[in-house]
């Protein structure tokens, strides 16, 4: 129970209960969808690009608080990102959650490296990954 508390910390909380840029946008001009069939969770990523630089980022869509605090964390820090810079950053989370790089070398926020601790539950690697 208490690697589980560690992963429910003020972090993930906040982004759940308060997600960045939690909207639906209509007709936006780059959209991804996230879907994992074997859980349920799906989110739609509605991208802002700029001259190569994402402007904004919302988000839509249901999954556990893993997922969207997640989502919430991509958004908000992908934000006034290069494409480059943007999928660097996130190669770099796919590797904090593998362990494949100590979470003090990462190049983002501290919100960002709260889900270290995904290592430690494997079985919520695929919730934390999702959008990314």
């Amino acid at each position: 129970m208490n690697r589980l508390n560690k992963l429910y910390d003020e972090v993930i909380k906040r982004h759940n209960g308060e997600p960045y840029h939690f909207l639906k946008k209509t007709d936006p001009a780059n959209s991804i969808q996230a879907y994992n069939p074997i859980c349920g969770d799906r989110f739609d990523l509605f991208l802002e690009l700029d001259n190569g630089t994402i402007r904004q980022i919302h988000f839509h869509g249901f999954g556990c608080a893993v997922s969207m605090s997640s989502t919430s964390v991509l958004a908000k820090t992908l934000e006034g990102k290069s494409i480059p810079e943007a999928k660097e950053i996130c190669n770099q989370f796919l590797r904090l959650l593998k362990e494949e790089i100590p979470s003090n070398e990462m190049l983002a926020s501290e919100d960002f490296k709260s889900f270290a601790v995904v290592r430690q539950i494997p079985a919520r690697y695929d919730c934390a990954a999702l959008a990314w």
